[in-house]
């Protein structure tokens, strides 16, 4: 199963959107480690590349000015693919972000709802500039109400439930397979 998905993707990349706290990280850690692949998160990249944080980034100059650096990072690692991304939880609403990805990668949403988000986001609430100002279960509310369409444009949707890692690994490693190797599929990412 794991040659066969590793030969479909060929040198197109995984990228994981989805809300913050949804698990981008963790399960595209676990994927890549299963396919032997390289492992990025785009937020840990873009920190680099600035050498701030992302909350400095916001407070400095804005997100208007963190999305175009974000983009330019995304694009820099996916040009160098095969490898799995995990995407900061707003890259994904940019057009020209999902057509980078589109061109040169399989996008997977992790789908989980608010309150699991809100439970697992509040163990670091430092980290998270957008909650920084308000209620942060209603901006969590907010936000997957405006992103979780734009989430629903991923070639691969897996819930994010209360559950081990692994078992989400698992069925992301399983739904990648279905998705390249069944005859249904195999046509649409050629």
């Amino acid at each position: 199963m794991i040659a066969e998905i590793k030969e479909k993707l060929g040198n197109k990349c995984l990228v994981f959107v989805g809300m913050m706290g949804s698990g981008k990280s963790a399960i595209g850690r676990l994927v890549a480690k299963t396919l032997s692949l390289e492992f990025h998160d785009s937020d840990t990249e873009i920190e680099k590349a600035a050498d701030m944080s992302v909350a400095e980034i916001f407070e400095h100059y804005g997100e208007e000015e963190f999305r175009r650096g974000e983009q330019k990072v995304i694009e820099r690692l996916l040009a160098s693919g095969p490898l799995v991304l995990a995407l900061g939880g707003g890259a994904f609403l940019s057009k020209e972000t999902r057509a980078i990805i589109e061109k040169r990668a399989t996008s997977i949403w992790l789908a989980a709802d608010v309150e699991l988000l809100h439970s697992r986001v509040m163990r670091k609430p430092g980290k998270r500039p957008l909650l920084a100002n308000g209620d942060s279960l209603q901006i969590l509310h907010d936000l997957s109400k405006t992103r979780n369409p734009i989430y629903q444009l991923a070639d691969l949707k897996i819930e994010s439930a209360d559950t081990s890692k692994t078992r989400t690994k698992d069925m992301t490693i399983s739904h990648l397979h279905e998705y390249f190797c069944d005859d249904f599929s195999a046509g649409r990412n050629s």
